[in-house]
């Protein structure tokens, strides 16, 4: 395998910003065979097949999207650890028993940054709930909800997807040309 760069980058403008607007699980068993990658990048997915719902959360103040690339020279290794800390506020029975079944399972997320950009979480491995707590807070003010982080290991950074909006999203996970459903609530 070549190990040769192809390109350089030049400083970019600083017309971006940073945080997380919403993440989309999606129950685990992409196979590899439903994904197709663009023809020049594969780091961009411009599909994947077999997927028939998304399940948004929005989110809104503390929550980070960290890739963590790990590389060992003496054991010829590289890896890249995915870590997903977010805050859902308010308690309902509702989000707690997805709660519970997030940290039972392994979701793959697509990332939404607030820069307009996803990417896909956990493709291969799916994210594991590695840590989670449930907050009452003990002054009025306190935080009241969710804290959940997630983390997952890959051979390579969380693929962009080739969308813009929620509506290519879902025609990106499109089913025998019907567009994958977002459910909300």
């Amino acid at each position: 395998m070549a190990c040769l760069l192809a390109n350089g980058r030049a400083e970019v403008c600083k017309d971006v910003v940073g945080g997380l607007k919403n993440i989309y699980f999606v129950n685990y068993g992409i196979d590899a065979a439903d994904i197709t990658y663009d023809a020049t990048d594969t780091d961009m997915i411009d599909a994947i097949t077999g997927i028939t719902s998304l399940y948004k959360f929005e989110l809104k103040g503390t929550n980070s999207f960290e890739q963590t690339i790990t590389s060992s020279r003496e054991n010829g290794t590289t890896f890249v650890e995915q870590t997903l800390a977010i805050q859902l506020k308010k308690q309902d029975a509702a989000t707690t028993k997805n709660v519970k079944l997030l940290a039972y399972g392994r979701p793959h997320i697509v990332v939404e940054n607030n820069a307009g950009q996803y990417f896909l979480a956990g493709l291969e491995r799916g994210m594991d709930v590695t840590t989670g707590t449930v907050s009452n807070g003990t002054a009025l003010g306190d935080f009241n909800g969710y804290s959940l982080t997630f983390v997952g290991q890959e051979k390579i950074p969380a693929n962009f997807l080739d969308c813009t909006s929620e509506a290519t999203l879902a025609t990106l996970f499109a089913t025998a040309a019907v567009d994958a459903t977002i459910v909300t609530s």
